[in-house]
């Protein structure tokens, strides 16, 4: 493929007898053996280095066969020699030394002596890149000479100040490019280009840096069938490939089969490994004559790769800029993984509230709930679908463009799973050919339900795309086609290639479907709970927990209002005031998402909960995270707002913190204003606290604190900071006034809202 610089692969001619000393000749290379071919062991190197392989007796088994002209001594020579014969005893020292690191790879670079009776090759005398690692039983060595002014750990720290750019990037778009910049800066290849697989192994440069002479390939999709799969499963253990020049001539392995063994070195990790001809006449069509890959690898999955082409000659990068380049794809790897889901969550927070306020229509609807849902404006948008069909007991509803009745029936057939509650496909052809005549509005469909008669499903029509590839993505296919007696040859044409994908819709994504299967477990839970016992029985229950009047806590004065919506007799307010035995006393305001039963009954647990971790002595904050967590497990896809304030009496001090909720209010001697409170996101929406500790404030004697709900300044038409700021002007200040007596004034100043329940808590530090 254009971007990659890995193995589509030739076969050895198969060995006959225990052992050979020969080269494996390379055949010709057909489709039908890409995915077979065991290319950990191709038993030959590139020529711009030499290999060892030690046994446990520091003993030399394997040998490559340009050793006499790279180091002197020759194969026969080699074959049987030490370290310390071969390369002089301060190399094999430090060989030995690295031998035991415990991530089996060893770097360095030396001087190779000059004066030793055996080295009278080339690098006698020479500074050399030396790497080694495990194979098996072996350490294999890897020598090969180094820049003049090669400095080790240069490139290293040069990858260092790297990812700190790398870290400054905010999305997988720029986290991209400035990692193609880096590698080239950090590579010296004419081309590099940050590749990524979709969930078919095709692929998309989705960055590139390049001379400015060369054309642009960012953007253009490559086939699946450039990379077998054996290819990709070593990309994940070893992160660099090179070839530094396309027109070697592979060195054999001498002998071919270990002696120890009977079989043939494993070079999964070496950088010398010899590639496939095939692919290197594939290199050649695009005019490339040296490349390099760096892996990405995310979850122990290939993700992607950073592909290097050079066009001007051979091109070999150090083996410590190599090292470099492995460094930062690694490290890139896990910032790709962070990337993508940060955006994930973006969309997930969109997502899901957008169901937390179709749960919170539905639910406070007093009339139908299933027909409440399918009229909810958000219905369709929630998963990004045009057209909805519901079931009930084989009647349908619908809203926005759907396919006739029967089609409907059909795709919800197609769809239907007795393991999953929720499916989806975004080619209902493949699931039943006679849908395809229906892609202009239904291509893809998500499902939730059941039962063959009770579902809800979401439609797509088909996203008609334009996919640019590298040339053909077929010709591949057709060879396949015409069967493996078909010589394989690489494609010899790199033309921007045009294909137009009709038919399916744009995927789903996971968080989609959570989305959906939670609303449907939510409808069930609606549906269950609408009695008339039920409801009396949540009422009661409300009221047991909201009171009327604030307790008697000594040291403070406290005074509390609650007035619930007009429209509705259950919703999700809450206050709660307490003293915690310690000289301490804590009060919360909180708002559960919602009206009716499941707003209230939510609002009970999340309240007893936190007052559970409030007694067990944690600050505010650590008390909001863990509801957090607790609401996430616990309470399916329910969100809630919370203010958390505790107060030291003896100290005279005040920690707060909030989870998504509106300002509190402070008035002392300076008079009111709003108080800059420590904040984490609201409750319920999985995501982590940006901060570790509440907020500390000292008290004055005579300071009163406001906590409220935003039915007491939320009003249509009305900006919200605007109303909020209101509270902080001198006509409403607590001055003179009983806390008692002031609450009312606010109320019947400020007004309570007709559509949600309002809360009040005040508290005034008294004279100590």
């Amino acid at each position: 493929m254009g971007a990659d610089v890995g193995d589509v692969f030739y076969e050895p001619t198969p060995l006959s007898g225990a052992r050979q000393d020969h080269t494996p000749a390379y055949t010709e290379a057909d489709l039908s053996t890409c995915d077979r071919e065991p290319i950990h062991v191709p038993g030959a190197i590139q020529p711009h280095g030499v290999l060892l392989a030690v046994d446990a007796d520091d003993v030399v088994v394997t040998v490559s066969g340009n050793v006499a002209d790279v180091l002197g001594p020759s194969v026969e020579e080699a074959t049987g020699a030490t370290l310390t014969e071969l390369l002089g005893p301060q190399t094999a020292a430090l060989i030995a030394s690295g031998a035991a690191e415990p991530t089996g790879v060893d770097l360095f670079v030396t001087r190779l002596p000059a004066d030793h009776e055996r080295l009278t090759g080339r690098l006698a005398g020479a500074q050399v890149d030396v790497r080694t690692h495990r194979s098996g039983g072996r350490l294999v060595v890897e020598v090969e000479d180094a820049d003049a002014g090669a400095v080790a750990g240069l490139s290293l720290r040069s990858a260092r100040r790297a990812i700190g750019r790398l870290a400054s990037t905010s999305s997988v778009t720029e986290l991209g490019a400035q990692l193609a910049r880096e590698a080239r800066d950090l590579l010296e290849f004419d081309r590099v280009m940050v590749y990524r697989f979709d969930e078919e192994w095709n692929g998309e440069v989705i960055a590139e840096e390049r001379r400015e002479d060369l054309n642009p390939f960012l953007g253009l999709h490559y086939p699946a069938t450039d990379i077998p799969a054996q290819a990709r499963r070593l990309y994940t253990v070893n992160w660099t490939r090179l070839i530094a020049d396309v027109g070697y001539t592979p060195v054999p392995l001498h002998p071919v089969l270990d002696p120890g063994t009977g079989a043939p070195l494993d070079l999964s990790f070496s950088t010398l490994r010899s590639v496939s001809p095939v692919h290197l006449e594939y290199l050649g069509n695009m005019g490339v004559t040296a490349s390099m890959s760096v892996s990405i690898v995310v979850n122990e999955q290939l993700w992607g790769l950073v592909a290097c082409h050079h066009y001007s000659g051979p091109h070999r990068p150090s083996q410590d800029a190599r090292a470099a380049a492995e460094l930062l794809g690694q490290v890139a790897s896990q910032m790709f993984f962070d990337r993508e889901q940060a955006e994930l969550r973006e969309l997930g927070i969109g997502t899901r509230s957008r169901l937390a306020a179709i749960t919170a229509r539905v639910s406070a609807e007093l009339g139908d709930p299933v027909a409440a849902l399918l009229a909810d404006p958000d219905l369709a948008a929630l998963v990004d679908a045009q057209g909805v069909a519901l079931c009930e007991e084989g009647a349908l509803s619908t809203v926005g463009p759907v396919p006739p009745d029967d089609v409907l029936f059909r795709i919800a057939a197609a769809l239907d799973s007795p393991d999953d509650y929720a499916t989806s496909s975004d080619d209902l052809a493949t699931l039943d050919p006679v849908l395809a005549r229906h892609s202009s509005v239904a291509a893809g469909a998500l499902r939730i339900g059941s039962a063959s008669d009770r579902w809800l499903l979401w439609l797509r029509p088909e996203l008609v795309q334009l996919v640019d590839w590298g040339g053909d993505p077929t010709n591949k296919l057709i060879a396949e086609r015409e069967g493996p007696d078909v010589r394989l040859s690489p494609r010899k044409s790199f033309e921007k290639w045009r294909e137009v994908v009709r038919g399916r819709s744009q995927p789903w994504t996971a968080t989609q479907l959570e989305a959906a299967e939670s609303l449907g477990t939510h409808m069930q839970s609606v549906l269950l709970v609408r009695s008339r016992e039920q409801v009396a029985m949540a009422e009661s229950l409300q009221r047991s927990v909201v009171l009327d009047r604030a307790p008697h806590i000594e040291g403070v004065e406290v005074a509390a209002r609650y007035l619930p919506a007009s429209t509705y007799q259950l919703a999700g307010d809450w206050w709660d005031a307490f003293d915690l035995g310690d000289g301490r006393a804590a009060f919360v305001v909180g708002d559960v998402a919602g009206h009716g039963v499941l707003a209230a009954s939510t609002m009970v647990q999340v309240r007893t909960t936190l007052r559970a971790f409030l007694f067990e002595g944690h600050d505010p904050m650590t008390c909001l995270d863990r509801l957090d967590a607790f609401m996430d497990r616990m309470l399916n896809e329910q969100v809630a707002t919370a203010l958390v304030a505790i107060v030291d009496r003896a100290s005279r001090t005040l920690q707060i913190a909030s989870a998504g909720h509106l300002p509190a209010v402070v008035e002392d001697a300076e008079g009111a204003r709003l108080l800059d409170v420590a904040r984490r996101p609201l409750l319920g929406v999985r995501l982590p606290s940006p901060v570790a500790a509440p907020t500390e404030v000292d008290l004055a004697e005579g300071t009163t604190l406001l906590l409220y709900t935003d039915g007491l300044v939320e009003r249509r038409g009305v900006d919200l900071d605007m109303s909020i700021a209101r509270l902080t002007r001198p006509g409403l200040s607590s001055r003179g006034l009983s806390l008692e007596d002031w609450t009312d004034r606010l109320l019947e100043v400020m007004g309570s809202s007709q559509s949600d329940d309002t809360t009040l808590l005040a508290l005034r530090l008294a004279a100590g």
